[in-house]
């Protein structure tokens, strides 16, 4: 079930070439091609469906990790499924919350978005681009991307919402609960 971050998006991460200075990805504001990247509303990848934000000049399209409380549909989840980058590779946990109040803890992983950057913790490429942008230019050849990443849910109890991690280096672009189904 995708989840709308709508009202948590406090970021650019994706600039068009008339207003490469408001990306802000990483502390040289770097920022990935708006026009690379999916269209708004649904966006599927290894057959897992997003709700990919819009992108726009200064519009918010990501959520930059400051602790965020993500609602959850009620529901029995086995995964959460995130489109997700990071300056630089970064870890960090992610706070599983459940109906009946109990918390597990789970380690997000996320990769650099850096082209030379290889998948250091296994994620999958789920948005490769062909160009950075710059806040003054455009790099062609160096191919950012988005990874795929998931968070296992460990109880086989109804999770209530998660809570991000303290963590500005981690942007979180869409994210996904899904049930197996065979319980």
């Amino acid at each position: 079930m995708p989840i709308d971050l709508g009202p948590l998006l406090n970021n650019t991460g994706a600039t068009d070439e008339t207003d490469l200075g408001s990306g802000a990805l990483n502390v040289w504001k770097n920022s990935l091609p708006a026009a690379e990247l999916p269209a708004a509303g649904l966006f599927r990848h290894t057959g897992v469906p997003f709700l990919f934000p819009e992108t726009g000049p200064g519009r918010p399209d990501n959520v930059r990790c400051e602790g965020q409380r993500v609602d959850l549909p009620a529901g029995r989840y086995d995964w959460i499924y995130l489109l997700a980058c990071s300056e630089r590779r970064a870890e960090d946990v992610v706070h599983l919350h459940y109906a009946n109040g109990e918390v597990d803890d789970e380690w997000l992983r996320v990769s650099d978005f850096w082209a030379a950057a290889p998948s250091h913790f296994g994620e999958l490429e789920a948005v490769p681009c062909t160009r950075i942008h710059f806040p003054r230019h455009v790099q062609q050849g160096i191919g950012p991307r988005i990874w795929q990443q998931r968070l296992a849910v460990p109880r086989q109890q109804p999770l209530a919402y998660l809570r991000l991690p303290h963590n500005i280096a981690i942007h979180v672009f869409a994210m996904t609960a899904v049930s197996m189904g065979w319980r």
